[in-house]
């Protein structure tokens, strides 16, 4: 099997933030997304004596990966994991510490492309969008075991989607006659329950179902929430963390996160910062750096990108 030759989002930039970090001997990066590994290759060849650690929930992605990255030796290793658990995926590695952390947020373009996997709605498939398949409850166990209410919270907030309630309540009522188990018939519905002049705007009908079905099959909002604090705690001082998000309620932790690391430990009124309370880290990005209009017009994709960085300056990771 060939792997595809997909090239992330904002590559060059991520690799540019990045290598402030690795660019001594010794250096390890966490790639907590692994995916096909094109971060991965990116850095371990602008960075000739780093090594990376790549975290994937996903076997397969873990599989092409592997195969991708042979060449470079002992200086990658793949482990099959969750993101939420780099503690203890550091701490296996015999490690204390880690120069950097990279998250590129959401499903990978390998999952969207092998249609049995679910995720994409362009072609009828399986109700799966499991990033890993050997473990936990499928899209189809979702949208026929879930209550109504549930149901339009789910597609309201992790969708963003305007006809969640009128959405669900039809779902509710379809797999009453017969239980969801492929994505043609769930797009049957979708177009059937967005009104037309919605249908005309913003894409697909069926994206943003079908994103608010993904995140709550792999619980990833859970996952990211206890993720960020404990890759900010995987850094040593000159120690970086860049994430890559793609959907509001992402960037929202991110940038949370990263604003209570950076926050000063003393009164606001205070006219000088005593020494030992400054931030043990700082922003290394203003605000979130996003793509631009060449990029979005060769990768779609892109345009809903948010990158932020944060880096340790003084301490020590806990």
């Amino acid at each position: 099997m060939n792997t595809p030759s997909h090239v992330p989002v904002l590559l060059d930039r991520v690799v540019a933030l990045l290598t402030p970090a690795l660019d001594h001997d010794g250096a390890v990066m966490v790639d907590a997304t692994l995916g096909l590994g094109g971060h991965t290759e990116a850095v371990l060849t602008s960075c000739p004596t780093a090594r990376v650690i790549g975290i994937d929930r996903d076997p397969a992605a873990l599989t092409l990966a592997g195969e991708r990255l042979t060449s470079f030796g002992d200086r990658f290793t793949g482990v099959h994991a969750v993101y939420d658990e780099i503690s203890d995926v550091v701490g296996d590695q015999g490690l204390t510490s880690v120069d950097a952390v990279l998250f590129d947020l959401g499903v990978s373009s390998m999952q969207l492309d092998v249609t049995e996997r679910g995720f994409a709605y362009r072609e009828d498939a399986p109700l799966d969008m499991r990033m890993d398949v050997t473990s936990g409850p499928t899209a189809a166990d979702v949208l026929n075991t879930y209550p109504e209410a549930e149901l339009a919270r789910i597609l309201r907030e992790y969708g963003e989607e305007k006809f969640a309630r009128r959405i669900a309540a039809a779902i509710v009522r379809e797999r009453a006659r017969e239980p969801f188990d492929s994505s043609a018939r769930l797009v049957e519905l979708l177009y059937a329950e967005i009104p037309a002049p919605a249908r005309r705007t913003g894409g697909h009908p069926a994206k943003r179902t079908f994103q608010a079905l993904r995140m709550e099959v792999n619980d990833e909002l859970a996952v990211l929430r206890r993720a960020l604090p404990a890759a900010v705690d995987a850094i040593g001082v000159g120690g970086r963390v860049v994430v890559e998000s793609y959907h509001s309620l992402e960037d929202r932790l991110v940038k949370q996160v990263f604003a209570a690391a950076t926050r000063l430990d003393v009164p606001e009124d205070l006219p000088f910062v005593p020494e030992g309370h400054e931030p043990a880290l700082r922003l290394v990005t203003r605000g979130a750096e996003k793509a631009g209009p060449q990029e979005i017009q060769t990768n779609p994709r892109a345009a809903s990108v948010r990158l932020r960085a944060i880096e340790r300056v003084r301490g020590v990771a806990s």
